[in-house]
Formats: C-alpha cells, structure tokens, sequence
C-alpha cells in the first residue's frame, strides 16, 4: 500500500479560503506601500552561500538551509573535514548555495549589484518567501513570506517617521486596531553595553536581551552568565529590566544610566526627537511606545528598531519589526549607504485577524453566479451568459456537465454562491433565465436579451 504523502515540519498548504485572505493582507499592504512611493523589486530565493552566512550573526547563520552541491558534493571536500566531522568546514565545501533569511541582506546585495542603475534615495518593497531552519511553533513557520518596505541613501529621522505612518495606515486599513508599535535605539543598547562594562559582548548582550518577553529576566541574566558576561555586568544592567511607564521618565532614566556614554546618548537624543515626530503626525490603528528591552538580535541594525505587537487580546508574537542599517551595504563593498526598514509579519497578521474575526466575509466567496447545467443546448445559452457576466466584472461559473440537478444545487451551496441561474427547456422557450436567490430564497426571471438588468442588481 502506498504511504501517505507528508510536507516538511515548518510548511503548510493552503486551501482557497486562506490564500484569499492571505492575497487580502497582502493587497492592503501593497497598496500602502504604493502610496508611501515605494517601488516593487524580486531576487532569488536562493543565494549565494556567502552572500547569507556571517550577516545575522551565530544563532541567525545556524538557521539558514543550505543547498547541497549538485552531482557528488563529497568529491571536493577536504578529507581531514571529513574524517574529523567538522560540519562548521564541511558546510561551505559542499553547499555553495542557501535558501535567503530573510529579504534585506538580498536587498543589499541587489543595491551594490545594481548601484549605477538606481535613482538614490531608493525607495523599494518586496513581497516574497524566505526560509528559517527554526523550531516549528504557533506563528513561527519554516518557510513564510515577508512583506518588506526599505530606503536607502536616506539619512534623518524622517524616513523613520515615515515607517511608523506606514504601519499604522496599513493596520487601520485592515480594521486591525490596538497594535503596539515599540521602538529601541541600538546606540542605546550599545551605550548600556559600554557603562556596564560589557562593550565587547555587545552582540551577546542583545541577543539575550532580544528574549526578554520570551524566556523571562531569570533565563536572560543566565545566558548572558553563560556568554561571558560578568555578574557585576549583569548587575549594573538591573535598572534596564525595571524601566517602565511613560516614555519621557524612561528617557531621563537613560540619560542618568547613559552620562558617560556619547553614542548612548545620541540614541536616547533620536528617541526622543522621533517619538516627538510621532506625536505630532498621530496615529490611527495603535500606539507608538518607547521599550528599552527591544533589542532585535541581528546584527545589521545601527540605530532605531521598530517591533510591533499584536492587541492584547490575542496570544501573539510580534507581526511586524525592522530597523536603520546605515552601512548593511558596507558588507558588499559599498560604504557609507544609509538605509532603513521594516517588514510585516504576513503569517502571524494573518492568524491575528482569523482570532479576531476581522476578514470580510465576501472573501470566503469565490463566485457570484452560479449556472446550472441542463444539458448541451442550455448550457450553450448558459455559457453565453456567463461569459457577459464576466464582462462586467462578475465572478460567473457554469457546472462543466449535465450532473442531476440536486448535486449541483449541493455544488453551489457548498461553496456559498448567493444567486443560482437556472435555464432549462421551459426558460429556452421563453427566452429567458432565473435567478434563484440561495439566502433570501425567492426567485426572479429575467429576458435572456436583458441580462445587464440582472448585472446591475449585482453591482449595486
């Protein structure tokens, strides 16, 4: 007996019902950033092996899937690699290619590839699938799209500001209100990392920290124990733990923790001018927060990050983050490129809205009209209304064959089509058609020459 077809941990199918509302998000996302002057772009969705490795740092490398070599890949590997099982050596010699993180480093690298064909600052977004080898959970998926907006060759916290809007319209659009919008500055962090004496664990520092409202303050104080960090480190850190509350009392707690540290102080300086930005602009779908634990592990960002949280009421990760990279190009030989962006977390907005009931229910609708199917010489009137159905921006199927007529009813119901078309031989003869309504229940008859007539009540 053959056994049963399966699909990698981490991946899913999905049935018409979710790909409609998944290409519904994405059109209200496209459609903002349209209107932000945002310019669609698309690269592999693999690269080069060097292209990815070393840009997210030791945990973000240990998740990128590599491609085997084609042919036989052991051929070329070293053999004391191999003999010692040094997977760290063995890796880059037989996979020369990986499955893209994520879409920014990809994006840097289309930058530096095509820099004399581009018109900075360059203003460009990106809906496309990427892969993670992560430990399959609720809204954290192997392969799963991302929906991201970038800038480069802007400087200033503008552009910023900017990205807060564009959250925020894409959310109100969606009717997703009561989301979080929570921003950071990695000079911030950096400066914390130099008063308390750990500037050189800086990466460790925020990795650890980055898991803060996930593991707990106990677990993240014992990684950063575990990486190198030294208790009297970590106690110095304490105040960062416990600030809390309005943002303009937490940024004069920075700048008392921060008095010795210049670049701590510029970041807590760009905080408080763009959450003043944000003030003054207002926001329609949620709230713009300062949180000083935000710390978005990668490696790239320099200065501002964003991560937005769901409402409240739905148990949720972040569905959206990003961050100003001012030198993510510098990695390909291209210097001092500022840049800047964010990105929506498709998935998760997805699983937040099917929670609150929040996708018109037109979307579970594939069909307006549906015709059944009498036999050759009806389906022939019925197919050509049908086809000027269509003309009009009508949804209009015909059943392909003559099936009794109870299974074609069920057919239609099954799929929630609100008004059936019936053209037997008593409606041949008349030269006409009926429409039966499938939720109100009555029925009415229309000349088959006056099929726009039928048209227009549809459009109304």
């Amino acid at each position: 007996m053959a056994r049963k077809p399966s699909i990698p941990k981490g991946t899913r199918d999905f049935s018409p019902q979710e790909v409609a509302r998944r290409n519904h998000i994405i059109g209200a996302i496209r459609e903002q950033f349209e209107r932000f002057g945002f310019q669609p772009i698309e690269t592999p969705s693999f690269e080069n092996y060097d292209t990815l490795m070393g840009k997210y740092g030791e945990e973000g490398d240990r998740l990128i899937f590599k491609i085997l070599n084609s042919g036989d890949f052991l051929k070329k590997a070293d053999a004391t690699v191999l003999q010692d099982k040094d997977s760290a050596g063995l890796t880059p010699q037989i996979a020369e290619k990986a499955l893209r993180y994520d879409l920014t480093v990809p994006f840097a690298r289309y930058v530096v590839m095509h820099q004399n064909e581009i018109d900075f600052p360059f203003k460009r977004y990106q809906i496309q699938p990427v892969w993670r080898a992560d430990r399959p959970q609720r809204g954290r998926f192997r392969e799963f799209y991302q929906c991201d907006a970038d800038v480069v060759g802007a400087t200033g916290l503008i552009q910023e500001a900017e990205f807060i809007q564009l959250y925020d319209r894409v959310f109100a659009s969606l009717g997703l209100n009561g989301v979080t919008i929570k921003l950071n500055h990695r000079k911030v962090l950096s400066g914390i990392a130099e008063v308390i004496g750990a500037a050189d664990r800086l990466t460790d520092f925020t990795v650890a920290l980055d898991k803060l409202d996930k593991i707990g303050r106990e677990k993240v104080e014992a990684e950063m124990e575990e990486k190198g960090i030294s208790r009297e480190a970590i106690r110095k850190a304490a105040p960062l733990f416990d600030l809390s509350g309005e943002a303009s009392g937490q940024l004069a707690a920075l700048r008392g923790l921060l008095a010795k540290s210049p670049t701590g102080l510029q970041g807590v300086e760009e905080l408080e001018e763009l959450l003043d930005l944000t003030r003054q602009m207002g926001l329609e779908a949620g709230k713009c927060v300062l949180d000083v634990t935000l710390a978005r592990g990668l490696n790239y960002y320099t200065g501002t990050i964003f991560e937005v949280a769901a409402p409240e009421t739905v148990q949720m990760g972040s569905i959206g983050g990003g961050g100003r990279y001012d030198d993510l190009t510098g990695i390909f030989g291209l210097r001092d490129v500022s840049g800047v962006g964010i990105s929506f977390g498709l998935d998760r907005i997805c699983l937040v809205m099917e929670e609150l009931g929040l996708f018109p229910e037109t979307l579970d609708r594939a069909l307006d009209v549906f015709c059944i199917n009498f036999g050759p010489e009806e389906a022939r009137s019925a197919l050509r209304l049908v086809m000027r159905l269509r003309s009009r921006g009508i949804r209009a199927d015909l059943y392909p064959n003559d099936a009794k007529v109870g299974k074609q009813f069920k057919y239609a119901d099954k799929r929630d089509v609100p008004f059936v078309v019936l053209i037997g031989d008593e409606e041949l003869r008349k030269g006409e058609f009926t429409v039966r309504d499938m939720r109100g229940g009555g029925q009415q008859s229309y000349p088959l020459d006056a099929w726009e007539d039928f048209a227009d009540t549809l459009s109304a």
